[in-house]
């Protein structure tokens, strides 16, 4: 019993809360960086103007103040006394901020920024005012807020998209797989328009610097949405410990209940991380082509085309690799775990103790070494196809698999939390 809330407490920390801390650290610097690159080269940097230069940093700083500040409402402002408070608390808590960080940008556009700017737009200067500025944050976000309940409502069981799929299992697992995959494909449909609209009028407003700031004010309240996230993990760590260490039952009931609550609310934070996801990505490659000098894409260019279609393939490459590291490490797992059984004495018993060192082994050396492959394809190929196809080629790459990726994730996603969602409910 140790063993395993031990290593339940592990995976929880590391998936929950390491995996999607760095992911969301890292869309975060991608975006500042790529809002800081076009802003380099547009009347921010030409005319040295350090503040409104670094305003993509200030949206990051007001939005740590504003989270901290929301807190506030959960321990001080709004008591919870009964369980079922705790998941329309931790629900406020995001809508809480995301009103509080619309008038934090809303000042800081007036304060930080000119009143009438230039940014640069594919070889000319846009002319933008602070005011457009302030609504490309703002359109970000509030389309983050709407993906992540949208991204809740499909994967939570008290939904009925996740109890139809839990329905169809009544008749076996041909229907059940039947109604998962439209689930998912169904799931993309509001998110997908609502990264479209904030990209359309970002860019409308604001060239690619728009589409940059855009996916910062979406990715501006995610010190509320991480801690959303973890609080599930932590809660259901401390019912392990509580069990582990024999306090009463009472303990364990309470930190079941918090845990739920957390776990309900967490597909908030990875709706949050795939919406972020597509619009820092349409703000790196917009950076991309600013630096490099390319003016239009055009798709009916063979290179160009060439390009699309072999970047739309790789986010499947890119999973087909990991999905069989995975499965690889499994199975490896499976068979020491057989072995261990066959050859120790006493094991099944109970008398007797495992090889721990041998199955942590197998995780870590896999967790490295079946990486290495899909590591490399993504950083390969693009220095390959830039360098013997040249920056038209590589531009449909990206493109290509900014569009095919951002719809992967939309779909399978919300699939797989709505089965482990069946899954724990049954």
């Amino acid at each position: 019993m140790c063993i395993q809330v031990i290593a339940d407490n592990v995976g929880d920390n590391v998936g929950d809360i390491a995996g999607m801390g760095s992911d969301l650290f890292g869309s975060y610097a991608e975006a500042s960086c790529a809002a800081l690159v076009v802003a380099s080269i547009s009347s921010f940097g030409i005319n040295h103007e350090f503040t409104a230069m670094l305003f993509p940093l200030i949206i990051s700083s007001v939005g740590l103040l504003v989270c901290l500040l929301t807190t506030l409402f959960a321990t001080d402002f709004f008591e919870i006394k009964l369980v079922k408070e705790i998941e329309p608390a931790l629900k406020k808590q995001l809508v809480i901020s995301t009103v509080l960080m619309t008038v934090g940008i809303a000042i800081v556009s007036w304060i930080a920024l000119p009143s009438t700017f230039t940014i640069f737009n594919f070889g000319e200067q846009k002319v933008v005012k602070n005011w457009q500025l302030f609504l490309c944050v703002s359109v970000g976000l509030w389309a983050g807020l709407i993906i992540g309940f949208v991204t809740e409502y499909y994967t939570n069981n008290a939904y009925s998209p996740v109890q139809d799929v839990a329905d169809s299992c009544r008749t076996g697992a041909a229907t059940n797989v039947i109604f998962g995959l439209a689930l998912g494909y169904k799931s993309v449909i509001i998110p997908i328009f609502a990264i479209a609209i904030s990209i359309f009028v970002s860019f409308s407003f604001a060239a690619m610097y728009g589409v940059a700031v855009a996916a910062l004010g979406m990715l501006s309240t995610i010190a509320t949405g991480l801690a959303i996230d973890a609080y599930g993990p932590i809660s259901d760590n401390a019912g392990g410990i509580a069990e582990m260490a024999g306090m009463s039952h009472r303990i364990r009931e309470r930190t079941d209940a918090l845990d739920a609550a957390g776990n309900t609310t967490a597909a908030i934070g990875k709706g949050f991380a795939i919406g972020s996801a597509a619009l820092v990505s349409l703000a790196l490659f917009g950076a991309f082509v600013s630096r490099a000098g390319v003016t239009t894409v055009d798709v009916l260019t063979p290179k160009v085309f060439i390009g699309l279609i072999v970047g739309a393939m790789l986010p499947y490459w890119f999973s087909a690799m990991t999905m069989k590291s995975v499965g690889s490490a499994a199975l490896k797992m499976v068979e020491e775990v057989r072995r261990q059984f066959n050859t120790i004495p006493g094991l099944m018993e109970g008398t007797a103790k495992p090889d721990y060192a041998t199955c942590v082994a197998i995780s870590t050396d896999a967790s490295i070494k079946e990486m290495i492959p899909p590591g490399a394809l993504v950083m390969l190929t693009p220095l390959i196809v830039g360098i013997f196809f040249g920056v038209e080629t590589l531009s449909g790459v990206l493109a290509g698999s900014l569009v095919s990726g951002v719809q992967v994730i939309n779909v399978w996603y919300p699939l797989s939390a709505a089965c482990n969602t069946i899954n724990i409910n049954s």
